[in-house]
């Protein structure tokens, strides 16, 4: 197992909360893409090292050029890595059931995209983590064009670049920036296991000022 595949297995063992938490504690306070962005399907978590593409609308360019442009990102997607796209609008959808299809095929890990899905019940079946911001029928053909590939990205606040950690779950997305993942996953790790701690007391009867006092953690 590589180094970014041990820590994708680690971080898909924790949760968002704690991930920021710790964050926060370590100076990166702005971690956490806009809240709009949700899970097609609240069960399933994404995380891993991250992948990006951008684009933008162009109605000049012909079917031809916009299925090949994205199909080139389908192609581009690299195993191992969640996808994370900034497609600079919201008209169409930026998932589909054979792009999902085709990107679960190749092992990539997931797909947060600041965009729309389509085809919903069939991604639903195929059991791929898609994070995405509103619904559409309406489709990228002659519409929309991808123009950079593993450069950063902005969503909403939050600059991510290729190589930095992502983690979504029902309560929303984090990035963790690659320089300090290993330590963010680390100190999380930790807070856990203090947290199960705190769980155990609380069930066992301890007032909860005495268990923060105790523990430092609530």
């Amino acid at each position: 197992m590589t180094d970014a595949a041990a820590l994708t297995a680690r971080l898909g063992a924790l949760y968002t909360g704690a991930v920021h938490d710790v964050l926060r504690a370590l100076g990166h306070d702005n971690c956490v893409l806009p809240p709009g962005i949700r899970p097609l399907d609240a069960t399933l978590k994404v995380a891993g090292p991250v992948w990006t593409v951008s684009g933008r609308i162009d109605r000049t360019k012909s079917r031809h050029e916009t299925l090949l442009g994205w199909t080139t990102v389908l192609s581009k997607a690299p195993p191992g890595h969640v996808v994370v796209c900034q497609p600079n609008h919201h008209e169409v959808a930026m998932m589909g059931e054979l792009s999902a299809e085709t990107l679960k095929n190749k092992g990539v890990l997931g797909y947060v995209v600041d965009g729309g899905c389509r085809d919903t019940d069939f991604i639903l079946e195929q059991k791929f983590p898609v994070f995405h911001s509103f619904f559409t029928p309406s489709d990228i053909v002659a519409r929309w064009i991808p123009d950079h590939f593993g450069e950063p990205v902005t969503i909403g606040s939050v600059t991510i670049r290729s190589g930095d950690f992502i983690l979504g779950d029902r309560d929303g997305v984090v990035v963790i920036p690659h320089e300090i993942a290993a330590d963010t996953i680390a100190k999380t790790e930790e807070v856990a296991v203090t947290e199960n701690q705190v769980r155990d007391a609380i069930r066992g009867g301890m007032d909860p000022v005495e268990a923060y006092l105790k523990y430092g953690k609530f």
